[in-house]
């Protein structure tokens, strides 16, 4: 039984289906500018009246009377468009059932108040649909991309950077499989992610932001039959070059979204390297190695009053384990439609950013756990002084150097006994060896702080 009344429940913060819409609002609301209902049409609207300025300047022979001085007037529909103009277009599409016909006559209906209705048969002028909607779309995803993304990645890579080369030589246990083993630094192990980021970043931003142009079938057939001496093909790709896409030359009704397929392959690279390092930092905050810093009124736990949770890495982690969900499926769905095209992709390329959001909320959520952290380095240095035993693999390396028999044997005899291995233990087993006095010097000067290799970044 529910004691909520829908009937006059209004959309807010607490009543939105989406968290994205709702807990997460303020926190992504600056996307609604490149994904919301209103945006898709405002892009659209975009392509429409650039495409419809694109043929006044070629010019098309019945354009030629157009006053080029009235150009921005149409740019400005556009540019000025608002909340208000888009729920003008949404009772349109309440009557044509077709959202890209309510933009067309939307734009019809603004030329006429322009006094440009002359004119108004050239808007939308040999196209379909998916003309539009496969140069908005991928705009909006390439805007996005360039405003918002790429910023929050650039401040993650930044604070990781800073972070590693502040403790670049802070010695550290490493852990493989979960057990201690052959010490690093602090700093490199930190800046693993710096280099696998800077990597998978240049690897999608070579991944290009292309579009559909070319017709119903994608052969220009109605601009051929109207007017078969315009070189089509060329003018559709000076179009989109102009407004930053590349067009993809031989399509069916709709774009193949192969190359949005690989930005979003590559999306979801960069989320799994950064689910990787959210999960390393919340076992170092479990391991003590960082602590946390403490605001004033939060708590960690409804019982346990001493929690300082990390939570912070916690949402990242679902953050992005959301997103990539949703650019795994539109990478393997968007790519495929039954011969010239179906309505498949209609209904998913709708929610392009959705992932961009959850992992927009993901970044932001590394960032602040990121900037709370507070080393912790007595715990640190324990954890080596705990664990001598990690100096065995340097001490059977230089043995095996020296032509000793079986060292390898020799230190797992040592290091494997169910009993604590520590400086001492270390040093008797060395004093025991034949072996000359200079290397059991050399061996002795190893410890689990000063055994940490060559560390270069």
């Amino acid at each position: 039984m529910t004691y909520i009344n829908f009937i006059v429940m209004k959309l807010t913060t607490v009543s939105a289906i989406s968290p994205i819409d709702g807990r997460y609002r303020k926190k992504v609301e600056g996307l609604a500018y490149y994904f919301s209902e209103a945006a898709l049409i405002n892009y659209r609207i975009f392509m429409e009246t650039e495409y419809f300025i694109a043929l006044v300047e070629l010019p098309l022979p019945q354009l030629k009377g157009f006053d080029k001085d009235r150009i921005e007037d149409v740019r400005a529909i556009s540019r000025d468009f608002s909340f208000e103009d888009a729920d003008e277009v949404k009772k349109i599409e309440d009557v044509t059932n077709h959202d890209v016909k309510a933009v067309e006559y939307y734009l019809k209906k603004k030329f006429d108040k322009l006094g440009l209705g002359d004119f108004m048969e050239f808007i939308h002028f040999g196209l379909t649909s998916q003309d539009i909607n496969n140069t908005a779309v991928p705009y909006s995803l390439k805007l996005a991309y360039d405003e918002v993304i790429t910023p929050q990645l650039s401040k993650i890579v930044d604070k990781l950077t800073a972070m590693a080369k502040e403790w670049k030589n802070m010695p550290m246990l490493a852990r493989t499989h979960g057990q201690p083993a052959s010490p690093t630094t602090l700093g490199k192990e930190i800046y693993v992610f710096v280099d696998r980021l800077k990597r998978q970043i240049k690897l999608l931003n070579a991944v290009p932001f292309s579009a559909k142009f070319g017709g119903a079938t994608g052969n220009f057939n109605a601009h051929f039959a109207a007017y078969p001496e315009i070189d089509w093909v060329s003018f559709a790709n000076e179009f989109l070059k102009n407004i930053g896409l590349e067009r993809q030359k031989v399509t069916t009704q709709i774009e193949h979204y192969d190359d949005m397929a690989a930005y979003f392959d590559g999306m979801r690279r960069i989320n799994t390297i950064l689910t990787d390092l959210s999960r390393d930092i919340w076992a170092y905050i479990s391991m003590g190695y960082f602590k946390q810093k403490i605001k004033e009124g939060e708590v960690g736990s409804s019982t346990m009053p001493h929690k300082v949770n990390p939570i912070d890495f916690e949402n990242a982690e679902g953050n992005f384990g959301v997103a990539n969900a949703l650019f795994g499926f539109m990478a393997e769905k968007l790519p495929v439609s039954r011969l010239q095209r179906d309505l498949t992709d209609s209904t998913v390329s709708r929610n392009v950013g959705v992932p961009v959001a959850h992992s927009l909320l993901a970044y932001k959520s590394l960032m602040k756990g990121l900037n709370k952290l507070i080393l912790n380095e007595d715990r640190i240095k324990q954890d080596l002084e705990d664990n001598w035993a990690v100096v065995g693999e340097a001490i059977q390396t230089i043995l095996r150097r020296e032509g000793f028999p079986k060292p390898y044997e020799k230190l797992k005899e040592l290091t494997r006994k169910n009993e604590k291995i520590d400086k001492d233990a270390i040093h008797k087993f060395i004093d025991k060896l034949k072996i000359s006095n200079e290397i059991k010097i050399e061996l002795k000067r190893l410890s689990p702080e000063n055994y940490t290799g060559v560390i270069k970044f």
